[in-house]
């Protein structure tokens, strides 16, 4: 016994359309503009996928410092309560905690800049809403980036 699709009985908001009255297209969020014949040539770069690529690296090595970073401080080290201006000192006394403290700074800063980006690209719908914020991004960005490694370099112990 076979049926032909006249004979399906259509229920719920499936009622509402059919060959004549076709469900709706949902359009894309923000259109797309036509390539340029410029952006197809050899010179154009894959931004985004080295942005892609970088989240998934710097996400994997942020995990394996950030957590280093917890189990020493927190566990090996003896807890928050040793925590202090002198343990600081002594921490950054080493090249080694420098760098550490360097790269984790750097890694986090590129890697959240990175992600919000993304969303602004995403959410923005303006061109020049977009452009802004993230210009406040990179300029956000860019400053705390400097400014902690400001500190960790010139880091004094004997300040007073």
């Amino acid at each position: 016994m076979t049926m032909a699709t006249s004979d399906v009985e259509l229920t719920g908001s499936s009622a509402a359309y059919s060959a004549d009255n076709p469900a709706p297209l949902i359009e894309a969020p923000r259109a797309r503009t036509p390539r340029s014949a410029r952006s197809t040539s050899r010179t154009r770069t894959n931004f985004e996928l080295y942005g892609w690529v970088f989240m998934r690296v710097s996400g994997v090595v942020l995990a394996v410092l950030v957590v280093g970073h917890l189990l020493i401080q927190l566990v090996l080290d003896g807890g928050v309560s040793k925590v202090s201006f002198a343990f600081v000192a002594g921490r950054w006394a080493s090249p080694f905690w420098m760098g550490w403290d360097l790269v984790m700074l750097w890694l986090a800063m590129l890697h959240g800049g990175n992600g919000l980006r993304t969303v602004i690209n995403d959410y923005a719908e303006r061109d020049g809403t977009r452009f802004w914020l993230k210009m406040l991004l990179y300029a956000a960005t860019v400053f705390t980036i400097l400014l902690g490694t400001l500190v960790i370099f010139t880091f004094d112990p004997n300040i007073r």
